[in-house]
C-alpha cells in the first residue's frame, strides 16, 4: 500500500482498558472513575501498515509509531475497508502532525518525527516566598516548563539541539507519552524557548 501525506497502523483498540496480572488475569479499566478519564488511556502507538511516499520519514510497514491522542478521538479515522487500520495525519510543511515519533523494528531506536521533540523530566526548582509572619500556602503545583532532549532527529539537530541538553518549553506543553515504560514529555519544536544547559557528556 502507498499512501501520499499519512501513516496507516493497525490497532485492535482505541482504549486501553484493560489490565493484564501477573498470573495473566485480566482485568477491565473503567474510565469514568479516572479524573482524566478517557484521556489518560487512549492508544497512541500501534505497528505501522503504511508510510507517506511524500515524505522521507524513514519509518518502515512493522516499525512501531508513536501518535497524538487525537488518532483515537470519537472512533479515529478508519481506513476505507479496513475496520482495524487506522489514518494518521503527517505533513512535513505543518506544525498539526500526529505522528509524533516512531521505533525502528530492526534496532530499537526511538526517532522523533519532525517538529517533535520527546523530552525527559527534570527536577525543577521551586521558588517560595519565605516570611516569619505569613504562611505562603501554594494551592496549585508549578507546572513542569523544562526537560531533557531525549532522541536526536534532523529536526532536533536543525535546531541546534543535541541528547542531553536541558531545554525550556512554554507552560502547559508537557504532555505526556510513554514509549517503552518511561514516560517523556513530548512537545513541539516550536514551543521551546531556549537552552538552559549544554550536554557535555
Amino acid at each position: 500500500m502507498k499512501t501520499f501525506n499519512f501513516f496507516v497502523v493497525k490497532l485492535e483498540k482505541l482504549v486501553n482498558d484493560t489490565i493484564t496480572m501477573s498470573d495473566g488475569t485480566e482485568l477491565y479499566v473503567d474510565s469514568k472513575w479516572d479524573e482524566m478519564g478517557e484521556f489518560n488511556h487512549r492508544v497512541t502507538e500501534g505497528p505501522v501498515v503504511a508510510s507517506p511516499f511524500k515524505y522521507d520519514t524513514g519509518v518502515k510497514p512493522g516499525d512501531t509509531l508513536y501518535f497524538h491522542h487525537l488518532v483515537v478521538m470519537q472512533g479515529g479515522q478508519v481506513l476505507t475497508g479496513d475496520d482495524d487500520h487506522y489514518i494518521v495525519k503527517y505533513n512535513e510543511e505543518a506544525i498539526n502532525n500526529q505522528a509524533i515519533a516512531y521505533k525502528s523494528q530492526e534496532s530499537g531506536s526511538i526517532h522523533p518525527l519532525t517538529g517533535w521533540a520527546l523530552l525527559e523530566p527534570v527536577e525543577q526548582e521551586e521558588l517560595k516566598t519565605k516570611s516569619d509572619v505569613i504562611e505562603v500556602v501554594e494551592l496549585k503545583e508549578a507546572l513542569p516548563t523544562k526537560g531533557r532532549v531525549a532522541f536526536t532527529s534532523s529536526g532536533i539537530q536543525d535546531i541546534g539541539l543535541s541528547v542531553g541538553d536541558v531545554v525550556g518549553f512554554k507552560e502547559n506543553r508537557d504532555y505526556r507519552i510513554t514509549i517503552d515504560g518511561t514516560e517523556y514529555y513530548r512537545t513541539r519544536t516550536e514551543d521551546l524557548l531556549y537552552v538552559e544547559e549544554v550536554y557535555n557528556g
